[in-house]
């Protein structure tokens, strides 16, 4: 059985492009809900894997989707998608049992991804006896604010 892969990513572009990529995931939503499968774009080949699970976005969201991949991001796909629509998107990920955790950025036709390695999980600790997490001196109920302050740190150094 695969390990789940949380996937958000944000399209940005013209509204109506944004309305047609709307579109294309409540296609898709319907017709995985239909027929119980993951989906892909018709536009896309199905050799590669890539599925989208569980596709759902909040109301109002406009352009910005969760959903599920198997056992990685599917950040290949959203390239093809972003280059068939002509936008932009910032692709946020994790599967936690395999320690995946990064944010993949696409913009003017540039995919730059930015990931946690080991070395930065081996920064913090869990106090099992506590159940928390300690990072730099202090205590945190999750690892998720500890993983998105490493994150960010990662990103902040690539861009300069």
């Amino acid at each position: 059985m695969a390990n789940w892969c949380s996937n958000t990513v944000v399209f940005e572009g013209k509204p109506e492009t944004i309305t047609a990529i709307q579109e294309l995931f409540q296609s898709m939503k319907e017709k995985e809900e239909k027929i119980e499968e993951g989906q892909l774009p018709e536009f896309i080949s199905k050799d590669n894997g890539g599925y989208f699970f569980n596709i759902y976005w909040n109301e109002g969201d406009e352009g910005q989707f969760q959903y599920e991949t198997k056992w990685s991001p599917n950040m290949e796909i959203i390239q093809k998608i972003a280059e068939h629509y002509e936008v932009n998107f910032t692709h946020d990920y994790e599967e936690m049992g395999n320690l995946v955790y990064g944010r993949a950025t696409f913009y003017d036709k540039l995919l730059t991804d930015v990931y946690l390695e080991d070395v930065d999980f081996e920064q913090y600790e869990f106090d099992e006896e506590n159940e928390t997490y300690h990072f730099e001196g202090n205590d945190y109920e999750s690892d998720y604010e500890i993983l998105e302050n490493l994150l960010e740190r990662k990103i902040k150094i690539q861009e300069t």
